[in-house]
């Protein structure tokens, strides 16, 4: 974005509260399209998983662009004796079994949960606070499985240090190839994506709503920024502000039904 002429853009991370505190700062932005938040998939899953906000991810923003996805991966440790879902979900219906996420409220830890529901199965939880502890200890064998982003652990794939069991979005993505979906494994319904969406603040012009995404879906479609996303476990998207308003609104109501099915909450 700071190759376009006169264009001055500056990162400010405001982490903390599940990305709430960053969030609710885009809420509360004057609405002139110079203030951008670039959301995760907590965006559409914390109006359920918390008590209350300050704020309404389908009211309060103005959705701009999906900018990517990346897939959650369901890893395992080589002595799990699981080498596909198909094999996974037998395991799991024999003898109980757990897995580690990054955290409480994670697309590791929802995406685990959905998967219970769909296959019948319900496997223990185990969350840590944060990939790399998960990863750590599924390498030294402490748990035998996780759901997890796939940048942490795919140099572990890739050195069969840990054994891939399937990615969770629709499609393969273009970082691990061979690794299979769990829809194609004969869960078609299921689906769950890290995503990463541009977003102003409610009430922004609809002429520059429009600029906007004109210019990053570009940004994101050039041939350097592409085979970057890939490489680093991203699938580029950058589509429509229409596509990704609905978006939104599927993954509002599709996380909502799985933590209130689930149980999990953030206090």
């Amino acid at each position: 974005m700071t190759e376009t002429p006169g264009t001055i853009v500056i990162v400010d991370n405001r982490p903390g509260a599940g990305g709430n505190i960053g969030t609710e700062m885009i809420a509360r932005a004057l609405p002139d399209g110079y203030t951008l938040g670039l959301v995760s998939t907590a965006f559409v899953v914390n109006p359920s998983l918390y008590r209350s906000l300050s704020y309404d991810p389908l009211k309060d923003f103005a959705p701009i662009t999906l900018a990517a996805v990346s897939p959650v991966i369901i890893v395992a440790h080589p002595t799990l004796g699981a080498a596909n879902i198909k094999e996974l979900v037998a395991l799991a219906k024999s003898t109980p079994l757990a897995y580690g996420s990054p955290g409480t409220g994670t697309t590791g830890h929802l995406g685990g949960e959905l998967f219970d529901a769909l296959a019948g199965i319900k496997m223990q939880h185990i969350p840590y606070k944060g990939a790399a502890p998960a990863v750590n200890d599924l390498l030294g064998g402490q748990i035998k499985l996780a759901l997890t982003a796939v940048p942490p652990v795919a140099p572990h794939i890739k050195a069969q240090r840990l054994r891939a069991i399937a990615v969770t979005t629709r499609h393969r993505t273009a970082s691990l190839p061979d690794v299979p979906t769990v829809a194609e494994s004969g869960f078609p319904d299921y689906e769950v994506d890290n995503m990463y969406g541009v977003v102003a603040t409610g009430g922004t012009p609809k002429a520059v709503v429009d600029y906007l995404n004109r210019e990053i879906s570009s940004i994101v479609h050039t041939p350097d920024v592409k085979v970057r996303l890939e490489s680093q476990g991203y699938d580029p998207v950058g589509n429509t502000v229409a596509a990704f308003s609905s978006y939104l609104r599927v993954e509002s109501a599709k996380w909502a039904k799985v933590v209130r099915e689930s149980g999990a909450r953030v206090e």
